[in-house]
């Protein structure tokens, strides 16, 4: 079945996003060749969210992106100092404290510390049940003989 998800920036200058993601970022990276650089992403969530009127954010069928943190104001100060643009004030929109950053080459993108409850660690919990459910069959089949 599906076992993670490859996320596309379409960047003007896509050098410079790479750049960015390697040297800023710091996300380890394979070469796919010709300096085709595919990143590893910390942990993932997907959510539908209702569309909204055409044009705006979130108009139907579009697709965006936000880099989740612990804590929005320490990785803001991190960022700054290593020189990303801030390009909103922090605020909260009830379901997380809320930024913008640039992304050399690219634009605009999201950053936000969230206040729900986190979908990406139920993964990790339900390998590990899964893990342990098998080994306790392996264990049983294995007091048959």
């Amino acid at each position: 079945m599906i076992n993670g998800i490859h996320a596309l920036v379409y960047a003007k200058e896509a050098g410079k996003a790479r750049k960015f993601f390697r040297d800023v970022m710091g996300w380890p990276r394979v070469d796919a060749g010709h300096g085709w650089l595919i990143f590893a992403l910390p942990p993932a969530e997907i959510a539908a969210h209702p569309a909204g009127d055409e044009g705006g954010e979130g108009a139907g069928g579009s697709c965006s992106q936000y880099l989740m943190c612990d804590d929005v104001e320490e990785t803001v100060a991190e960022l700054k100092a290593r020189g990303v643009e801030v390009t909103r004030p922090i605020s909260n929109q009830g379901w997380g404290m809320v930024t913008t950053i640039v992304v050399p080459g690219f634009g605009e993108m999201g950053l936000y510390q969230p206040k729900h409850p986190l979908a990406h660690g139920l993964r990790k919990a339900s390998t590990a049940k899964k893990t342990r459910k098998r080994a306790k069959k392996r264990g049983k089949a294995a007091g048959r003989r």
